[in-house]
Order: structure tokens, then sequence, then C-alpha cells
């Protein structure tokens, strides 16, 4: 009896989720991405962002850099939304 290994390289369902929606974002007009977001809410979490920073990446190896920054913008803004994004103390007041 031979025994399957699952593929490394072969995506969860969750992460096909998160490429689809990625894929919608790229080509939905400009202004509709929260309704996107909010429609996928429960995708919305850390390795979403990272999905998106890895994207990024690849489109600036591509030379897409309107793509990656675009990319860049969505994960910062869901960093902060989530709580993920450290914030900067305050700067106390001269």
């Amino acid at each position: 009896m031979t025994e399957t290994t699952p593929n490394p390289a072969a995506p969860t369902p969750r992460q096909t989720r998160y490429f689809a929606l990625v894929d919608r974002l790229l080509a939905c007009p400009n202004g509709e991405e929260p309704e996107i977001l909010n429609a996928e809410s429960d995708l919305l979490d850390a390795e979403f962002v990272q999905v998106l920073m890895q994207t990024a990446s690849y489109f600036a190896h591509q030379d897409n850099g309107d793509a990656a920054k675009f990319l860049i913008f969505i994960a910062r803004e869901l960093s902060h939304q989530l709580g993920l994004y450290p914030q900067a103390p305050a700067q106390p007041q001269s």
C-alpha cells in the first residue's frame, strides 16, 4: 500500500480564498475595496496580511510597482484595523 503525503506547495482552501480575494481587490474599481473586504470579513486576519505582503513582493519583483504599492497600502490599513501594526508612542508636547 502506497502512502501519500500532502503536497506542501498545494494551497489550503483558506489560502485559495485569500488569493481569490487579492485578485478581486486588484480588479475592483477604485473605492470599492472596503465593500469587497467587508464581504469576506472572515478572511481578514494576520495570515491574509502576510499573503498581501508576499503578493506585493512578487509584483515588485515583476516590475509592477503600482500593484505592489496598492497591496502594501491595503495590508498596512488592515494591520491597523486588526491591531497588528505597532502604534508609535505619543510624542510629548514641548
